[in-house]
């Protein structure tokens, strides 16, 4: 007999299947002896009588343990006093594996086991429905994601993760070993993005992971993640940028309510899909952040707490989790974004804040090659240490721009997870190593 799924089972009602999965729960009696089976799809109940089971089975029971994996071969009954709705009669057990005792840690509902704990042994505490309701969501966003810039005619590409060099900050780079050589670990793909929007594909993105070298210890923060970067030519200001992030964010959320209904209802995560979301100045932000007593130098960058008040203050007033904030200072972003030209002390950049976390910076690029070398030299880079980028100039760059999104923070904030380490199967930050 082929294997049924746990979810699969409602359509095998009072016929013998059998199925295979991992134990959740023992409870042992002396007549009636019941097991809760897991597996990809779900849990369900099963339970053996004496007399109707085999004896051989009957008495292995009391020996198994929880997480051993076991075959069942029963028949699926309705059962209007079951939270399932159905239970399964357990006719004979197959032992496949069985688990070691006692286990590592506690990855039911109810442990207290702490994350660090739980990622150390991760293949157990995935285990856990729930905890794997996070990554099949996690991976739904990817699948989103995917199609919707293939729709609006992107393309794919894949860049390298062993670069010469960085364009955010040199402190933040990993340095390699290259065959004796320097090598560095990429924190973004920038250069390569621009490289394809002017190798004539126009648009393109990534989904890959990405390093900054920070010793950072914050619920937000790794220095391994998964980055999603786009690129655009051909666009008539930053605007058509943002334009494009708004439209994917409520194409994610529309689909991921279809999709992940199942995942999204066992979290009990629901979100309002916006219709547009809204825009302020980092100027406007820091007014009017100012009413709730929260101040800002003039260059200075919003922080988490600011981020966090804000997104709270436009939620009241806009009825929506998600806001962008544009103009930055040129002083505190990169050489290649384009300045504004009615202001230069601020550039042609935003952010997306979502649930209080920033979760997407982007910003239309300087195409024009004197223009981008000015502002290269502005910053104390020197153009011609950088060849290869700014070739990319010399031969016909249209106007452009990009964005760059974490995936481990797109799924933290739409999961109102505390911490980006639940969103994250094996992470890395200053400490983490393994496994």
């Amino acid at each position: 007999m082929a294997r049924t799924l746990i979810k699969d089972l409602r359509e095998k009602l009072n016929t013998q299947v059998v199925i295979q999965g991992w134990i959740q729960e023992i409870r042992n009696l002396s007549k009636v002896k019941f097991i809760i089976l897991r597996d990809r799809s779900g849990d369900m109940q099963m339970i053996a009588f004496k007399g109707d089971t085999e004896e051989e089975t009957f008495t292995l029971i009391p020996t198994l343990q929880k997480e051993s994996v076991i075959e069942i071969v029963g028949m699926p009954k309705e059962n209007k006093e079951s939270r399932w709705g159905i239970e399964v009669l357990i006719k004979k057990i197959n032992l496949i594996s069985l688990a070691a005792t006692p286990l590592p840690i506690d990855n039911s509902d109810k442990g207290l086991t702490s994350l660090d704990k739980r990622i150390d042994h991760r293949f157990l505490d995935t285990r856990n429905l729930k905890t794997q309701a996070i990554f099949k969501v996690r991976s739904k966003i990817v699948h989103i994601l995917t199609n919707f810039f293939d729709g609006q005619g992107f393309t794919n590409i894949n860049t390298p993760k062993m670069t010469k060099i960085g364009v955010e900050s040199g402190a933040e780079l990993f340095s390699v070993n290259y065959f004796g050589k320097p090598m560095y670990l990429a924190q973004s793909p920038q250069v390569y993005k621009q490289m394809f929007v002017a190798g004539g594909f126009e648009r393109v993105y990534e989904i890959a992971p990405v390093f900054r070298a920070e010793k950072s210890h914050t619920m937000r923060h790794l220095t391994e993640f998964t980055g999603v970067d786009m690129e655009m030519g051909f666009i008539s200001d930053y605007t058509e940028v943002m334009d494009f992030i708004e439209m994917m964010f409520i194409d994610l959320l529309t689909h991921l309510q279809i999709e992940a209904v199942t995942e999204l209802k066992m979290l009990g995560i629901e979100h309002t899909i916006p219709a547009k979301i809204p825009r302020l100045t980092l100027d406007d932000a820091k007014k009017l952040l100012s009413l709730r007593g929260k101040m800002y130098a003039t260059e200075e960058d919003l922080d988490s707490e600011g981020e966090k008040l804000l997104c709270e203050m436009v939620k009241e007033k806009y009825g929506t989790e998600f806001v962008f904030v544009t103009h930055f200072p040129w002083a505190v972003k990169p050489f290649y974004q384009m300045k504004d030209e009615k202001n230069p002390n601020v550039t042609l950049s935003f952010d997306l804040l979502f649930n209080g976390v920033e979760i997407c910076s982007g910003s239309q690029r300087e195409h024009r090659y004197d223009v981008w070398c000015a502002q290269a030299q502005e910053k104390g880079l020197n153009p011609e240490q950088m060849v290869e980028y700014s070739e990319l100039f010399l031969y016909g760059m249209p106007p452009h721009g990009g964005a760059g999104f974490g995936l481990d923070r797109i799924t933290q904030r739409l999961l109102l997870l505390d911490n980006v380490r639940e969103a994250v199967l094996l992470p890395r930050d200053p400490e983490r190593e393994r496994p």
